[in-house]
């Protein structure tokens, strides 16, 4: 991905830590289409950049409704509270090419009721927390089809570098020293292939229109023993918006933002509450602070989601950074 000095910088990167890293709900989180909200250009050079992502899940769902309670037998959970602070290096050696490696540490706190049973009161809560390095995505671009470079192709590779597995574990309540979900562990286990294209273009003197897809994909895992196995299920995301570019100091944009996750498979996999549709409507703003020195801040709200079993899905996500060029 590219930045334009004159237009944007760096913005929110959360598709690089979402979904492959796992989001306590897998079907909710972050989705926002990063390379959008940066601005394509074809400059070279380097860029660094850090953001910050804020994910409360509070809110219990079922296919398309909030719902109040979950049938015996199914686990009830309170809420999960995701915090990502990923930091950026992006190298464009020409027009042509871009290389982008992203490195998230993930704050994760955890609760829940366990397995509920409507014939007894509510059991303690059991509450996991973990902060440690997530799993890192490197993915290159070539942008070399079209002479406006306007077009282009993606290929990375999230590698297996997080915290995953039985050493993840329950820090308190009925479950503590249980491991903690495959799902809400920060790491996945498993090396994944990305694949992606990206289209922007001018619609008039002050606006432009951005699209962008793509997918992910677990090709080997770290946790493949038969009855301790895991694979993060495939996941697709579509973007589209509008930037509004009349002052490059300050360019406010709107996204609507697609995902679609499959289901998790393998023993340690909740299959039944992994997958889903989401949309969210995200809009935001990039500033020009002072020179290659540029500051952002997005929001994502909800505006549809068709969950499978029972997740815990956010109000609304929120992100904020800064990157500078040079």
């Amino acid at each position: 991905m590219n930045y334009s000095i004159n237009h944007l910088s760096a913005a929110v990167a959360c598709l690089s830590i979402a979904p492959a890293t796992s989001w306590a709900c897998a079907s909710c989180g972050c989705t926002l289409n990063a390379d959008a909200a940066m601005g394509y250009s074809s400059m070279p050079g380097w860029r660094l950049s850090f953001e910050y992502d804020y994910i409360h899940q509070d809110q219990l769902r079922s296919g398309t409704h909030t719902i109040s309670g979950v049938p015996d037998g199914t686990e009830l959970e309170r809420e999960t509270l995701n915090r990502y602070y990923t930091v950026g290096v992006d190298y464009s050696p020409n027009a042509d090419w871009n290389i982008d490696l992203r490195v998230p540490y993930v704050a994760r706190t955890h609760s829940t009721y366990g397995e509920f049973d409507s014939t007894q009161p509510l059991s303690a809560l059991s509450y996991s927390r973990s902060s440690s390095l997530g799993d890192i995505k490197l993915i290159g671009s070539y942008q070399g089809i079209l002479p406006t470079h306007n077009l282009g192709l993606q290929l990375g590779v999230k590698l297996p570098t997080g915290r995953y597995g039985t050493d993840v574990k329950f820090n308190s309540g009925p479950l503590a020293g249980e491991p903690l979900d495959a799902s809400l562990q920060p790491g996945t286990g498993s090396t994944d292939i990305i694949v992606g294209a990206y289209y922007y273009q001018p619609i008039s003197l002050n606006f432009e229109f951005f699209a962008n897809a793509q997918f992910q994909s677990a090709v080997k895992s770290k946790q493949d023993q038969p009855g301790n196995d895991y694979r993060p299920g495939n996941s697709t995301t579509v973007s589209f918006g509008v930037r509004y570019a009349a002052n490059p100091k300050w360019v406010p944009q709107l996204q609507m933002n697609l995902l679609h996750k499959s289901v998790d498979q393998g023993a340690l996999a909740d299959i039944y509450s992994t997958a889903g549709y989401v949309a969210y409507v995200s809009p935001g703003m990039t500033v020009q602070v002072a020179g290659n020195l540029h500051a952002f801040g997005f929001a994502q709200l909800p505006v549809y989601s068709d969950l499978v079993g029972y997740q815990l899905f956010p109000r609304y996500t929120f992100s904020v950074g800064a990157s500078y060029a040079f």
